[in-house]
């Protein structure tokens, strides 16, 4: 891979990363930034991602420099695909892995034509309430401190659109899956409310983002790949 000049760099850059399991988006970012200004004694530069990816998920994390920056809204609105696990049998206040399992269901009613079935309910648009514990704003505070506070909040639902929901494989309590959604998707959402339409509850178990638009990460580093490109050469 060609380096990139310091020129380039502050012209404009989309930089394809591969975000690492428990890192946040911020982390990444910031990871990016420090390497760029290292390597070029720069006092300062832009540097922002196209759409958060949570700690517990990992892939593409599509990051713009210098005047790229403003392309940002641009591709935070082009379809993103994501590949994963929802774990059925048991739900959790965060939908994933965060937080503790809080029930217990069973799910020896389930049958693999089951699962794949009502996946139709969960494809086109949709309305789609946001995760409790998610970075999103109500009344000038983040819904995840309301969670942490104990506080009952009022979410409400809004329109998003699945445009593919694929079951890769079930290996219960397991189910693979493959999604190709619009912006302002929340998978854990689609997890939890999957569990519930299947009468089993659920929570997502693992996440891995893979597409946004054009770009893939099978094209992406890691920040510390990035780092050692930079610094180590």
């Amino acid at each position: 891979m060609d380096l990139i000049s310091k020129e380039e760099f502050l012209e404009g850059q989309v930089l394809l990363i591969d975000k690492p399991l428990e890192w946040t988006s911020f982390q990444a970012v910031n990871s990016i930034k420090w390497t760029i200004r290292k390597k070029f004694n720069l006092k300062k530069i832009k540097v922002g991602h196209a759409g958060t990816l949570d700690p517990l998920a990992t892939g593409l994390l599509v990051i713009c420099t210098g005047k790229f920056t403003k392309r940002i809204p641009e591709i935070q609105g082009q379809r993103k695909e994501y590949t994963g696990t929802i774990t059925l049998g048991a739900t959790t206040p965060s939908y994933d892995l965060e937080t503790e399992i809080d029930k217990e269901f069973e799910t020896n009613h389930l049958t693999e034509s089951k699962i794949k079935e009502v996946t139709s309910q969960f494809t086109g648009k949709i309305q789609q309430k946001p995760p409790v514990f998610s970075a999103l704003k109500k009344d000038g505070k983040r819904l995840y401190q309301y969670a942490r506070e104990g506080e009952e909040v009022v979410i409400n639902s809004r329109e998003i659109e699945i445009f593919e929901f694929e079951i890769i494989a079930v290996e219960m309590p397991g189910v693979y899956f493959r999604v190709v959604c619009s912006k302002g998707t929340y998978i854990r959402s689609l997890a939890h409310d999957f569990g519930l339409a299947l009468g089993s509850g659920g929570h997502l178990s693992a996440l891995r983002r893979t597409k946004i638009g054009m770009y893939n990460v099978n094209n992406a580093i890691t920040p510390p790949e990035f780092r050692a490109q930079y610094l180590e050469v």
